[in-house]
């Protein structure tokens, strides 16, 4: 019998002459490294114009990462984050793969790349328990943005976990150069506790079957796309998006708040549509777009269904720099009051008293930190100064401040009228949360302690009271 590892160099010289015999096309000359790309970033457009054999070495990490700010999951990676390392190559190249499994791991661990035309995409050749590596080969005879991920059983808790990535296959002419590329890439995370439950959490397989996921995050975080991590551009660049869906359950419509998609590539093959507002792409599948900016500012990455984006985290940001072109967006020229006819105060559902109990102020604070950014932010803005005219500030509230039983009722209850803030009347509508106890003291605990406020420490029995009296 002949061994396999004599065997290996004849293999790898007849696969790309089979390649060529069937596809038509040149045989692979030279050999290279793979560069690979750590999200949000990609590598560099190939620049050669023959195919060559490209070697991929990607590495198995199971390590405790951030998912929130106090939340933290432990996920399964092909390199160390979520979503994997982005491989490109070129249509023709032999790639030659090695997946590595660290002795430390706990679990095997195998890899199914959408781009592999063969049994299992990879996963049947690429079985590999801690401590070892395995290696398989495969041509790239279709060029597009294909998906690859973990398929070891149970394959769904392996992609939830965060073992995802994308592979894009270039034409032999290359893409259409543009200014900025970007790796974006959208995953559910099944957590046992619900969005912001503090601590290390645990994988819950039930959620994952009921396709309740607590999050839903852009490259493996809630924050992962924005503030000192946003994507970056400037004014009268184009950008291209290697948009993917991890999965494993929801489909993603993929929408960029106050851009127009010039061109989608859909589902990240050859077919084209231009001028789309939101694109559909559905779990273990991919779609580039690309878009001219025309005018500077902070455009929002989200989900469309929208509850994703603002409570479940599915939220990025591109922050565009440069001159303002007001023939295109002209910024706000005039504000005034309307005041519909029927304006009441709507109840959000009820929660269940499942908050976290806090033992200390600190922990209070700390709580109702997470509670204010999920919930209250997206009106009264991460620094309390709310929206002038619309919704009033809690930064130095004198309001809030004046008195400490009207804002418990405040948060309660909701409320509707005209009010004075720091001077400023305000005539707007604040629906009633549905919060327990716990989380109203939290959340104005919270508030008291920063942006100027009087520090005032609310606890659920003040609540409780507030609740009683109907106040």
């Amino acid at each position: 019998m002949v061994r396999a590892t004599r065997l290996r160099p004849f293999l790898l010289f007849l696969l790309p002459l089979l390649a060529a015999a069937c596809g038509g096309s040149a045989p692979p000359s030279g050999e290279e490294d793979a560069v690979l790309g750590v999200p949000p970033q990609v590598p560099p457009p190939i620049t050669r114009d023959h195919p060559t054999r490209v070697i991929v070495h990607l590495e198995v990490k199971e390590l405790v990462q951030r998912l929130t700010d106090g939340v933290e999951y432990r996920f399964w990676t092909f390199g160390g984050q979520v979503p994997g390392r982005f491989i490109r190559v070129r249509q023709g190249d032999l790639v030659e793969f090695h997946l590595d499994n660290p002795p430390d791991s706990k679990m095997p661990h195998n890899i199914d790349l959408h781009a592999v035309n063969g049994p299992g995409g990879g996963a049947t050749s690429s079985l590999t328990v801690p401590g070892r590596t395995s290696t398989f080969s495969f041509t790239a005879l279709n060029p597009g943005l294909y998906v690859y991920h973990c398929a070891t059983a149970p394959v769904g808790m392996h992609i939830a976990n965060g073992m995802y990535g994308m592979i894009l296959v270039e034409p032999p002419g290359g893409l259409p150069p543009v200014d900025r590329e970007y790796y974006v890439m959208q995953g559910e995370v099944y957590t046992a506790g619900d969005y912001g439950d503090p601590g290390l959490q645990q994988f819950d397989m039930a959620k994952a079957i009921d396709e309740r996921p607590p999050y839903v995050v852009f490259n493996g975080a809630v924050g992962a796309l924005s503030g000192d991590h946003a994507l970056t551009a400037k004014v009268g660049e184009t950008v291209r998006l290697f948009v993917g869906n991890g999965g494993p359950n929801l489909a993603s419509s993929f929408h960029l708040i106050g851009e127009i998609m010039d061109t989608v590539h859909q589902e990240a093959g050859t077919a084209t549509s231009h001028n789309v507002q939101t694109t559909l792409i559905p779990p273990g599948g991919a779609a580039i777009v690309e878009f001219t900016i025309n005018t500077p500012g902070t455009y929002l990455l989200v989900d469309h269904a929208i509850f994703r984006a603002f409570n479940k985290g599915a939220l990025g940001e591109l922050v565009v720099t440069g001159p303002t072109d007001s023939a295109v967006y002209s910024g706000r020229t005039y504000e005034g009051i309307y005041r519909p006819e029927g304006s009441a105060v709507q109840t959000m559902p009820s929660t269940n008293d499942s908050a976290p109990r806090a033992r200390t102020t600190a922990e209070q604070v700390a709580f109702g930190q997470r509670l204010f950014e999920s919930t209250c932010a997206a009106c009264h803005q991460p620094d309390g100064k709310g929206l002038a005219g619309a919704f009033p500030p809690v930064a130095g509230s004198d309001f809030l401040n004046a008195d400490r039983d009207r804002a418990i009722a405040t948060v309660l209850h909701g409320r509707s009228g005209p009010i004075t803030v720091n001077g400023e009347v305000f005539d707007a509508v604040m629906p009633a949360l549905g919060l327990s106890d716990e989380q109203v003291a939290n959340v104005l605990t919270y508030v008291y302690s920063q942006w100027g406020n009087n520090g005032t420490v609310v606890r659920p029995a003040d609540v409780a009271a507030v609740r009683a009296r109907g106040q």
